[in-house]
């Protein structure tokens, strides 16, 4: 999902997003039931996958939205792979008919909550991280070059963690909400800017 200013809804709250934040992955949970037969899912649901030798899990697949489901026998389910809000209620809508329609129940109106938000920001411009990286707090900042390419950046307040890398590629990971990232990347580029490096 590419964000031009668009107006999203959130928790029933507007929120104004910045221009230009490729959202790259949402990971949001939910729990449908007090437990869930996975063996019986598996055998009635076609093109799901189970294997608890090698994952405790049943995975479903969705084209569309272009999204994978992990379920599990203690009723949670995990989503993933979903570019917007919209995507996520919409793969846990699709999980819900297809327990539904193995026969088994489901709580009413489960609660999803976004676990982590990937997003990504091109800065447009090359960075000298060693630089960069001397001039920022030292104890927010993790740069080793020869381990990761990229500088760390924790924003502990968010909860969130940034990437930067020289090609001016940021990455924004953590994320609980939408809101969060657009503070996160702005926050970046106000600081950037505050170095001299616009």
């Amino acid at each position: 999902m590419f964000i031009k200013s668009l107006y999203i809804l959130q928790g029933g709250k507007a929120s104004i997003v910045m221009s230009d934040v490729n959202i790259e992955n949402i990971v949001a949970s939910t729990h449908l039931a007090e437990s869930l037969d996975l063996r019986r899912l598996a055998d009635d649901i076609v093109d799901s996958k189970y294997n608890p030798d090698e994952f405790p899990g049943l995975v479903l697949h969705f084209e569309t939205p272009k999204t994978a489901a992990l379920l599990f026998s203690s009723g949670k389910v995990i989503c993933t792979g979903a570019k917007n809000v919209d995507d996520v209620n919409t793969a846990i809508g699709m999980v819900i008919e297809k327990v539904k329609g193995v026969g088994l129940s489901v709580f009413d109106s489960p609660k999803v909550d976004m676990q982590n938000i990937v997003a990504s920001f091109d800065l447009k411009k090359e960075m000298q991280l060693g630089s960069i990286a001397k001039r920022l707090l030292a104890d927010n900042v993790e740069y080793e070059p020869e381990q990761f390419p990229g500088l760390v950046y924790r924003m502990k307040n968010l909860g969130v963690v940034l990437l930067l890398f020289s090609s001016g590629k940021l990455v924004c990971t953590g994320a609980k909400n939408v809101e969060d990232v657009n503070l996160a990347v702005n926050t970046m580029r106000d600081k950037l800017t505050s170095l001299g490096i616009r």
